[in-house]
């Protein structure tokens, strides 16, 4: 028998159990790899033993081999580690965007290889086409679940040996083919947040490796609102777990963070989910990464995404000498975050994209109070 032609990332779950269906109807010869990403911490909250049992589960009853492989120390060095130094920085990090460049289209990718595939699908939310002469990475039809701005930084060899089965479907049309082929995983909640996390308190786990460092909560006047914990534990835009209630000299309305300094050890906040103080026109990046290879130009025009489901904002990128970028936005933004990624977008193509840095934002948008 030959060996397989497409290797499924097969996670456990009702996305990639029915990309693999698809592929397998369409003819294709198939194989499952399931990844162990994270090692056990002992917390009962890693739900990779029920996620692995899912997955044997689906390739069985599709009749498709499966392997396995285990990734958590690359994860480690890879992604989690990269991951506390930039909260230790004060920085509000996104381990999708590495756990992706990392791990799945990487580390996966080569096993794939190994095993003699071709070519590898995941059950992301988007699509792939060629123009050009040059791969491109489109927007999902389902634009709810589209998925691109955490493949963001794939580049044209990860693109030519990838497949996307749903990249044309809504998540409820994934949800009945699963459940008119019987699959296990049809009604299984999706997993969300941070994989590593699962459903424990963020502050407490993030604790077990960067310690709480009490200190004072002040307003961008220096008055001394409360106390946090940590200003790691907090990121630009947040409300709650503030514990500031009501005080005397101010109106009766929501704080949010509008600053981190990490040095002084000191958290900022204002009222009011639009406060000037959380509002930029621009940033500057990191080196990016396109997905042609080299930019459109050192300056065009295009839209841009500071977070996920965010709606595009038209704006105009300048491209550094260095590889950095200045996005100039055409409205004020709230909340881009040091650590986030921006990225941009010319119709459904994504063009790539960078960590933000910086913004203009009046706390510094370093993520750290001047």
């Amino acid at each position: 028998m030959a060996g397989p032609g497409i290797i499924v990332g097969v996670s456990g779950g009702v996305d990639s159990s029915v990309s693999a269906l698809l592929l397998r109807d369409a003819g294709e010869q198939v194989a499952g790899l399931f990844m162990d990403n994270w090692a056990d911490d002992g917390s009962g909250e890693c739900r990779a033993d029920e996620d692995r049992r899912d997955a044997v589960a689906v390739c069985g009853l599709l009749g498709i081999p499966v392997h396995f492989r285990d990734f958590s120390r690359e994860y480690w060095d890879g992604v989690f580690e990269h991951f506390l130094a930039e909260y230790a920085a004060g920085r509000t990090p996104n381990p999708d965007v590495l756990c992706n460049r990392e791990i799945k289209f990487k580390h996966f990718l080569d096993a794939a290889l190994e095993l003699g595939a071709g070519r590898i699908a995941t059950g992301h939310y988007a699509r792939i086409d060629r123009a050009d002469g040059r791969w491109r990475l489109l927007r999902a039809a389902d634009r709810r679940k589209d998925q691109s701005y955490f493949l963001h930084q794939l580049g044209q060899s990860q693109l030519s040996a990838t497949v996307f089965p749903l990249g044309g479907l809504r998540k409820d049309e994934v949800r009945a083919i699963a459940a008119d082929a019987g699959l296990p995983t049809a009604a299984k909640k999706d997993s969300t947040g941070i994989c590593f996390v699962g459903e424990r308190d963020f502050r407490e786990f993030l604790g077990q490796y960067l310690p709480a460092r009490p200190g004072e909560i002040r307003t961008p006047d220096g008055e001394v609102v409360g106390e946090h914990a940590g200003v790691f534990y907090y990121t630009l835009g947040q409300r709650e777990g503030l514990r500031i209630g009501g005080r005397r000299g101010f109106a009766d309305r929501p704080w949010y963070v509008v600053g981190k300094d990490v040095a002084g050890n000191v958290l900022t906040v204002d009222q009011g989910h639009d406060s000037p103080h959380l509002m930029a026109d621009t940033l500057w990046s990191g080196t990016a990464h396109w997905i042609a290879g080299s930019p459109p130009a050192t300056r065009f025009t295009c839209g841009a995404q500071t977070r996920y489901r965010q709606p595009e904002e038209p704006c105009e990128v300048t491209v550094e000498d260095s590889g950095t970028l200045r996005v100039a936005f055409q409205r004020p933004q709230r909340a881009v975050t040091p650590g986030q990624s921006v990225v941009l977008y010319r119709g459904e193509a994504c063009l790539g994209g960078a960590v933000i840095e910086a913004t203009d934002a009046p706390a510094g948008g370093t993520g750290a109070a001047a």
